[in-house]
Parts: C-alpha cells; structure tokens; sequence
C-alpha cells in the first residue's frame, strides 16, 4: 500500500495537524511507503499523484476542505479517504461525499452529526486519532521538567493542580468548571485552576470574559490563564504537571487531550456526550457529567465554505444542537471526590493509561486504518 497523507504540514501544534502526522508515523513504522504534504499546496500534491502513485490520499480536515481533500486527487484518479472531524452544517457537499467509497470520521458522534447532515453512513468508518504514548506517559512531581512547569505556573507542590487546554477555555467547559470550583471553595484541598489557551485576538476577548466570571465567583486568586505558544514537545510535560484535568467540553468531535491526560494517567473529568462517550469510561477512566443543556439553533449563515455567497442564510427544518452544557454539580462532585482522593486518582489515571494504550495508540490506530482499507477497498 502507498499512501498520501494530506494535513496542516509541516504539522503545527494543531489538533488536526497531530492526528495526520501520528497516522504518518503509525503507518511508517509498519513498513508502509508513506509521505505527507500541506492540503492546501495543489503544486505539491501533483508532484506527489504524478511520481509517487499512491493507492489513496487520506486527508485530514472538515467538510469545508472537500475541494483539497476529496476533488484534488479525484483529478488525477487517486482515490480520495476524507478522515473528518465535525465543524458546523454541511451545506452542499452530501453528493460528493455520499459517492465516495470511504470515509473516514473520529468517532461515533460524528459518524451520526454528518448522517443528521444528509449522509447515509453507508461508507462511513470510525477511526479514532492516535496517541503517542511514548511521549504522553506518567512522570514524577520531582522531576525538573514538571516541577518547573508548575513554579512557572505559581501553582506551590502541595496544591492540586486542576488544568484545561484549548484554543479557548470556554469551548473546552472552563466556565462550568469555574462554577463548580467556587461551589466546592469552603472545603475543597489547597487548589489551582490552570486554562492554557491559543494566543489569538478571539482568545483574549474570551480570557477577559472568563475572568470576569472567576472573579464575580471570587475564585480569581486561584485561576491562571496562560496564553503563550508551545510546541507539541511541551505538552506531555503540562498535561503531566497536573493532578486533574478538567474538560467537559461543549463542542467535542474526539477529545484528543482528554486521551493524552489520560495517557499521563491523569482522571479526566468530561461530559456525557459527544466523542468522549468513546475516549472516556466512566467511573474508570474518567467522570463524565452529565448533560444539563443543550444549545440548539433554527438557522445559520453560510458562506464561501458552504458553495454560497456570503452571508447566506439556512433555515433549518427542525432546530440544530450545536454545543452542549455539563452538569455543574455533577461536575462539583467529581472534582471533589478527585480532590480529596490521591488513590482515586492513581487509580483512574492507572486505568486511563491503560485503556490509552490498548485503544488508541498510533501504531493501534495506523493497523486499524489499514485493516478499514484492506476490507473496503481491496489494498493491502
């Protein structure tokens, strides 16, 4: 088998940009002609079909790059396999899509957002993003490169660290865990709530909307917003600084970071819906509160994306949920018991680790794309 791989190369620190490089690197190591190109870079991806020959280009994205990553190759008769997230209504590419022999999707929810969308799942598959286990792994408190990581951060040895990661925090439920934080304040443990967030303009307008509502909930001597850039390299350190990460995202089409916390062996505490129902096993690896609202639209504006001019508008027949709001004292109640419970979180973490590695490692994931090819499409 060759294979294309088309993503946000070279990989940034990107969600997207990690799930195509660890595929590259799942498939390399199994002895698999591989090479990897920017979705976006026409020239390149015609010197690739033209020397290269590869039997399928996987593209990673949404909907909305089905002109990179679908009709692109189609061109010059490669066959294209979309690996999707879900990112808003898909407008106006179901025929093109539906014609397909394989897509692929990260999970079971976002299998059923493009079905709701007009597909029929016929050629739809669940391969879920991998996960570098090698670097994603427990380290000790005392080691200098997480020490330092929770100095920098003014988050003292003896106080739990509860940590979110995102391009904002609100996306990835900060606001709720706010709430719960300032219910369990009077007899929770010596705590720190850390938010790293993506440096960008809509980022700081959330930040300063965020800390508004931690100090309204007089918790704001206990949160810390960072923002600064880092690299895929640093992230297992972070996520191994903490003692609890906290997620229980409103918009969730996998939860890479949750399975990277988990695969530090950190408890994970997330939201009963979504991907997480596949990442995430509750009471096991993680608390998943449950869903106390969901957000729902009757219309959207479309634009370029979509195949209209913008600014168009779309009513939809029946009202859309578009994000999700966890349980805030479902959420208080698991931190709690966290908190308060260094064994339980050895053991969730222990358990989470785990379930990581059986699941969701690359090299699992990389056998598991080429098993879905081999059964699908006939190339081994």
């Amino acid at each position: 088998m060759k294979v294309l791989v088309l993503y946000d190369y070279p990989p940034s620190p990107g969600g997207l940009a990690t799930q195509g490089q660890l595929l590259h690197k799942g498939l390399e190591e199994m002895g698999v002609e591989v090479f990897s190109v920017n979705f976006e870079s026409a020239q390149e991806k015609e010197w690739y079909y033209r020397w290269f020959g590869p039997d399928v280009v996987v593209g990673v994205g949404y909907w909305g790059h089905t002109s990179h990553l679908v009709l692109h190759p189609k061109r010059y008769g490669i066959t294209p396999i979309p690996w999707l997230v879900a990112d808003g209504y898909m407008a106006n590419y179901q025929e093109i899509l539906e014609d397909l022999p394989l897509i692929l999707v990260t999970s079971n929810w976002v299998k059923k957002v493009y079905m709701r969308d007009g597909l029929s799942g016929k050629n739809i598959e669940v391969l879920h993003v991998g996960c570098d286990t090698d670097s994603f792994i427990k380290r000790d408190k005392k080691d200098p490169k997480i020490s330092t990581v929770r100095e920098a951060l003014g988050v003292a040895e003896e106080q739990i660290m509860i940590m979110t990661v995102g391009g904002d925090a609100a996306s990835k439920g900060a606001q709720e865990v706010m709430q719960a934080l300032a219910i369990n304040d009077p007899e929770a443990p010596d705590w720190k709530y850390v938010c790293k967030v993506w440096p960008q303009p809509r980022t700081e307008q959330q930040n300063l909307a965020d800390m508004q509502l931690a100090t309204h909930l007089g918790i704001e001597k206990n949160v810390v917003y960072t923002t600064s850039r880092i690299s895929r390299n640093f992230m297992p350190y972070l996520l191994a600084s903490c003692d609890i990460y906290a997620a229980p995202s409103r918009l969730e089409g996998f939860g890479m970071i949750q399975v990277e916390a988990n695969a530090c062996e950190k408890p994970v505490v997330g939201i009963k819906a979504m991907g997480m129902l596949d990442t995430l096993v509750h009471g096991k690896t993680a608390f998943l509160a449950d869903v106390a609202q969901e957000i729902k639209l009757r219309e959207t504006i479309l634009g370029d994306e979509s195949g209209y001019e913008s600014g168009h508008k779309y009513v939809f027949k029946r009202p859309r949920t578009v994000d999700y709001r966890a349980s805030i004292h479902d959420i208080a109640n698991y931190l709690m018991d966290l908190m308060k419970n260094s064994e339980l979180r050895e053991q969730m973490g222990a358990e989470g680790r785990k379930r990581v590695v059986e699941n969701f490692d690359y090299r699992v994931i990389a056998k598991k794309f080429a098993n879905i090819v081999s059964k699908r499409l006939g190339i081994s």
